[in-house]
């Protein structure tokens, strides 16, 4: 899959649009309105900022259930979607967590967004929900069933979690992508805010072959030129954020600075890249 189809650029800056807590949430104040209001302000941030696609997670909905979320979450996760693909043009993707990847493609279908994100696609992950399994069969059927053209970007080892085992990152990645087929790869540090190492997105980068590599976790202004040598983009979210705090509205003079970030570290790798070139055609 080429990532251009999706954002016109095979390099996307795609920022998050964490919701703020969702009906039958722990933590829901009773006025969606406020929720739409937040969700259009960072939206326009991140269409002003210069960010290539927006994906939209019930982040603030903490404690998740492992599976399927309320049908109430689904209808507001669904609003939102609606209203912001009337405000912004940039792609939109949905996160419904914790791995309700079913109500994701559901409403990204129904709304026209472009892709989902989902934790774990394939295999089993211990995390704070409980043991949470992949549903691939299940979900690629669904797609099929509902003529959908959404694309599937999955994690691979998700953060906040730990995996049964101590498996190959390599072999996961292969199998996320040849028995899972996923669109897209994930990959993110331990935690929310922690960026993967450099050594496993290069592992990532060759395993998963033509398919594409996102970053999905602690991508900042700081580093993102260099983790964008060994991937194709990124998913950010505290970066983009005022003081970069994670309960914060997201800033459009971050995200520009940010994506001026990246554009840096794209032409640092095209730079060596070419000199690399020049030097075997010497030789």
């Amino acid at each position: 899959m080429d990532l251009t189809q999706i954002f016109n650029t095979p390099n996307p800056v795609i920022g998050v649009i964490h919701l703020l807590p969702l009906p039958t949430s722990a933590r829901w104040q009773g006025d969606l309105q406020a929720v739409i209001a937040r969700a259009e302000q960072e939206a326009t941030a991140l269409a002003s900022g210069g960010a290539h696609g927006l994906i939209v997670e019930n982040f603030f909905d903490a404690p998740f259930p492992k599976s399927g979320v309320d049908p109430a979450v689904v209808s507001a996760m669904t609003l939102v979607v609606h209203r912001l693909k009337q405000l912004v043009m940039l792609p939109i993707g949905l996160n419904v967590l914790r791995n309700d990847a079913r109500s994701a493609l559901a409403i990204a279908t129904c709304t026209g967004a472009s892709f989902i994100r989902v934790n774990v696609l394939t295999g089993v992950m211990a995390t704070d929900q409980g043991l949470v399994e992949g549903n691939a069969h299940e979900l690629l059927r669904y797609r099929r069933e509902l003529g959908s053209e959404v694309k599937i970007f999955a994690d691979v080892l998700v953060k906040h979690a730990q995996p049964i085992g101590k498996p190959d990152l390599g072999a996961v990645v292969k199998d996320t992508v040849i028995r899972g087929l996923a669109d897209g790869v994930i990959l993110s540090g331990t935690a929310t805010g922690q960026p993967p190492s450099m050594e496993d997105l290069k592992l990532a980068r060759v395993a998963a072959g033509d398919t594409p590599v996102l970053i999905g976790s602690g991508a900042s202004i700081d580093n993102i030129s260099q983790l964008i040598q060994s991937v194709d983009g990124v998913i950010v979210s505290s970066s983009l954020k005022r003081k970069g705090q994670i309960e914060q509205p997201i800033d459009p003079i971050r995200v520009r600075e940010f994506v001026t970030a990246l554009g840096l570290g794209l032409a640092a790798r095209s730079s060596a890249i070419a000199s690399e070139n020049h030097s075997m055609v010497r030789s």
